[in-house]
């Protein structure tokens, strides 16, 4: 699978070989990935912590056998979910519920009007499927489609029509 040449690869190389400058920056890159991905599972904190440590730890393990280290994304993301979803039957919890996004802060008659309408946006959410809403929350925070297929375990050409039924039905249930 070709992937964007978004400087992944150079970074990974460089790490792999022990630049610390090159890990920062992978760190810094793919860490919020990496916390939305296991939040997406409806992790705590403490567990939410863990999937994070673990994929890296799992990446310096394995970084030496990347075939292609600019799909160094797509690897982290799929382990994030695959870390994350052992977490969850360990926990013996069911799958990820996504809570409705909170309203900005604003005058009060735009916080009424707001929170009205992120009532009817939360409550949409909660209506569609799970796998939906995973998508959803997840496509705000991934730099691109083959990360985010990675994290949902699914066929990168599959994104693209997914999130749009996705969204068409959140649009039906909102109005």
């Amino acid at each position: 699978m070709a992937h964007k040449d978004d400087g992944t690869g150079e970074l990974v190389v460089r790490a792999r070989d022990g630049d610390g400058a090159a890990w920062a920056r992978l760190v810094e890159r793919y860490s919020g990935l990496l916390w939305s991905i296991a939040r997406s599972h409806d992790l705590n904190d403490a567990d939410s912590g863990d999937v994070v440590q673990t994929t890296w730890l799992r990446l310096v393990e394995r970084i030496g056998g990347l075939r292609d280290p600019s799909a160094a994304g797509c690897w982290l993301a799929t382990t994030a979910r695959r870390e994350s979803l052992r977490l969850v039957r360990l926990r013996g919890r069911d799958l990820p519920v996504v809570p409705a996004p909170r309203a900005p802060e604003a005058p009060p008659e735009r916080v009424v009007i707001g929170r009205e309408r992120v009532g009817r946006v939360g409550a949409a959410l909660g209506a569609l499927p799970r796998r939906c809403r995973t998508l959803l929350r997840l496509f705000a925070v991934v730099s691109s489609q083959a990360e985010l297929a990675a994290a949902l375990g699914i066929p990168v050409g599959s994104v693209g029509p997914t999130r749009a039924r996705c969204l068409d039905a959140l649009r039906r249930l909102v109005q």
